[in-house]
């Protein structure tokens, strides 16, 4: 398996408007798991997989993946932001799905792998973009019967994106009726399925005019759990960071760490159910995550009653310190706490 003629020219890209989509770069890396070991993987030109027709991602959904990105800092050099997290997480996704975990230490070296090789496709310091990086596992033992597998392929490729939340600017999100996952699913696990469901009340929310919905706790509806693909915050009236808690959403390294910075800011933080019925006590709110960074919402509408937090066209004085601070961090232009960034590329020689 090679790169086609489809592969992407880093001199056609244009770093201002790469929106958030997938390009074909030259560098993938791949690894299998059969016959009870790893097979000693490395990076590859190939980026495609072939599986049996019979394989048990392709019926059972056995699958679990990452979402991370690597920063170029304004000294050229290159930064991943504690990629040691979603290692971590990357195994609690697989052993709740049954999956074979990928040892931690390799995780993070292959990562680093693949952003060094394609580290031409690193957007520059100051356009907004960032090297999108997708690990992911399948299950591809042939199986007909319900059953885990017991061979599986590890993957990663890497994409240049844009702002998958056009930067600072409010949005309008709905209350779905529908839930992300089920309680005491695999709400935790970052594993296709639970995105999979999220697809169609997504598009009902867009096209009724809004960014994306929030989903309520799947067993009463009475609790804020999460967007689509980002967890929520809000910003009391007395000024206090607050965010879900729920074991039905995916633990957040996004999350962890603006938890951590919000209390740096004396924001007293805080993970706690909050009630739907409730949102007038919060004069912000936003959505934060690997892809939306931290993005304010304007406004939240649930059970035809629209509620407007600090602003529909400007962001909240709290969302712009703590998006200034964590974005500060990942291109390293404040100091960050101990291991949180990890250096792949050094700062270019002048």
């Amino acid at each position: 398996m090679t790169k086609e003629s489809k592969k992407q020219n880093v001199a056609d890209l244009d770093w201002s408007n790469l929106g958030f989509s997938y390009r074909d770069l030259p560098y993938s890396y791949h690894e299998d798991f059969k016959d009870g070991n790893w097979q000693n993987g490395g990076l590859t030109t190939a980026s495609t997989l072939t599986l049996s027709e019979a394989a048990e991602d392709l019926h059972y959904g056995q699958e679990v993946f990452e979402g991370m990105k690597a920063y170029r800092r304004k000294d050229g050099g290159i930064n991943l932001f504690r990629p040691d997290m979603n290692a971590k997480r990357f195994v609690n996704s697989a052993k709740r799905l049954l999956m074979e975990p990928y040892p931690e230490e390799k995780f993070v070296a292959a990562v680093k792998a693949v952003v060094k090789a394609n580290q031409e496709f690193v957007p520059p310091y100051g356009t907004g973009g960032a090297l999108y990086i997708r690990p992911f596992m399948i299950g591809t033992q042939p199986l007909v019967g319900v059953a885990p597998s017991e061979e599986y392929q590890f993957h990663i490729y890497a994409t240049p994106v844009g702002a998958y939340v056009k930067g600072l600017v409010p949005m309008p999100y709905v209350v779905s009726k529908y839930d992300r996952a089920a309680y005491a699913g695999t709400g935790q696990a970052k594993t296709a399925g639970n995105y999979a469901g999220s697809l169609f009340p997504s598009i009902l929310a867009k096209k009724a005019g809004f960014a994306d919905c929030l989903y309520l706790d799947p067993r009463e509806h009475k609790y804020i759990d999460e967007f689509g693909g980002a967890n929520f915050y809000g910003i009391t009236k007395d000024g206090q960071f607050l965010t879900p808690k729920s074991n039905s959403i995916l633990p957040s390294i996004t999350k962890k760490s603006i938890l951590e910075i919000a209390k740096e800011l004396g924001l007293h933080p805080e993970e706690t159910q909050l009630k739907v019925s409730e949102l007038a006590k919060f004069s912000e709110a936003g959505a934060m995550g690997t892809a939306a960074v931290i993005s304010p919402v304007g406004s939240l509408t649930y059970q035809d009653k629209k509620h407007v937090f600090y602003s529909e066209t400007e962001p909240g004085p709290v969302t712009k310190k703590l998006y200034d601070a964590l974005v500060g961090i990942q291109l390293g232009d404040r100091p960050a706490p101990q291991g949180w960034v990890q250096e792949v590329v050094a700062a270019k020689v002048r």
